[in-house]
């Protein structure tokens, strides 16, 4: 078995830059790492990783080697890893299996590469790794994992359906479900990485475009706030009456996609559902509208409808795939229908990760400490972990 892969080693030092400016900004993981060095709470667990390759993922992974755990890191996405990231953390001892650009079968393979280590604690994101362990591991394989954590709304979803069907073999804490997390991360980072994305993938000019967020979760109230903050005018679409109410509440048009897909300049779906924006909706649209998904993964804007529905397609700029209609309309698709954020900008901030990240790696020291008495379901956040990321950040603030 390989120690890693990755696109360039030669690379390190352009990544460890870019992890040294992520450390800047993260104190409360620099905090727990700095204990971890010392006590060692993880020495000798292996854990394997399928996160976004990024400069703040290196600083969580940093942070369990030092608690003396041995790493293995593979990308959540075909299209998020930093090979200059990837590259640094190689040099540092991390196993890495990522590159950006991957093929469906590349994907997985680095998942294996993953798993075939012997993970005893596992950090997941959108749960891919976790449900290719289940399927083509064996039971004993699964019955040595103390241990799993999910960061995504998607992949808390696809674990807790594992969990109702009898099938989940180990326990699963849903960093996503701490407050820490998903008031921060999945509001403020999505709502600011999503936009950031957005802008640079096409430079548009927001103020006075009509912005259609599909989703009013955390994820899709922090991009409508984003959004109004630059002048565009929102209409939110969902299914779920409390949230289209809390949206009214808020200002926000509210109407279904049917309606709004005739209105909207572009359209940004955070849903974690399937075939959101579909061929019906496509064929309402005005000519140059906009369509980006923040969802985990690219099945919001049902791309089979798309491809189906155009004539022919093209690259206009980087990121950016023009979509040509029967009747010369042009429906522009951003990063492959992927995440917005990280296929056409730079994902959260490190700031915001910060917090998410200090779950990630608190919750594996609890895995620990209680090992043998947590059951095969999906758990919350401990409290006690919850409270003592925001105390921590609040103390890095310098907030009293």
């Amino acid at each position: 078995m390989p120690d890693f892969k990755v696109a360039d080693p030669e690379l390190a030092p352009q990544g460890r830059r870019l992890i040294e400016w992520a450390e800047a900004h993260m104190p409360v993981l620099m905090r727990i790492r700095k204990r971890f060095s010392k006590e060692k709470p993880l020495d000798g667990l292996r854990i394997g990783c399928c996160l976004h390759v990024t400069k703040e993922t290196a600083v969580l992974v940093k942070t369990l080697m030092a608690g003396g755990a041995d790493v293995a890191l593979c990308g959540s996405n075909p299209l998020s890893t930093n090979d200059a990231v990837a590259a640094a953390l190689v040099e540092d001892g991390i196993h890495v299996f990522a590159w950006r650009g991957q093929g469906k079968e590349d994907y997985y393979w680095c998942i294996k590469q993953v798993l075939g280590r012997g993970p005893r604690l596992v950090h997941d994101d959108g749960a891919d790794l976790i449900v290719t362990f289940h399927q083509e591991f064996p039971s004993n394989a699964l019955e040595r994992v103390l241990a799993g954590f999910e960061e995504t709304t998607t992949g808390v979803l696809r674990l807790k359906a594992m969990e109702r069907d009898g099938v989940l073999a180990f326990p699963i804490i849903a960093v996503n479900e701490a407050r820490t997390k998903r008031m921060f991360d999945n509001r403020y980072g999505t709502g600011q990485s999503v936009i950031d994305g957005l802008m640079r993938a096409t430079n548009v000019l927001l103020a006075g475009k009509t912005v259609v967020v599909c989703g009013y979760g955390w994820c899709g109230r922090g991009i409508a706030m984003r959004a109004r903050g630059l002048g565009a005018r929102v209409v939110v679409c969902e299914v779920d009456p409390v949230k289209a109410l809390e949206a009214v509440m808020d200002g926000y048009e509210v109407m279904p996609l049917a309606k709004a897909a005739s209105v909207g300049d572009i359209f940004i779906t955070a849903t974690g559902c399937e075939k959101v924006v579909r061929r019906e909706h496509m064929e309402l649209m005005k000519d140059g509208a906009i369509l980006a998904n923040a969802g985990h993964f690219n099945v919001e804007i049902w791309l089979p409808d798309l491809e189906e529905l155009a004539v022919r397609k093209e690259e206009v700029r980087p990121c950016v795939e023009a979509y040509v209609l029967p009747d010369g309309r042009k429906l522009y698709l951003l990063g492959e229908g992927r995440l917005v954020n990280l296929v056409c900008a730079d994902g959260h901030p490190p700031d915001v990760m910060d917090m998410s990240f200090a779950n990630q790696a608190l919750c594996a020291e609890y895995a620990v400490e209680h090992e043998g008495e947590l059951e095969n379901r999906v758990y919350l956040v401990p409290e006690e972990v919850d409270m003592a990321v925001a105390r921590l950040k609040l103390e890095a603030l310098g907030v009293e």
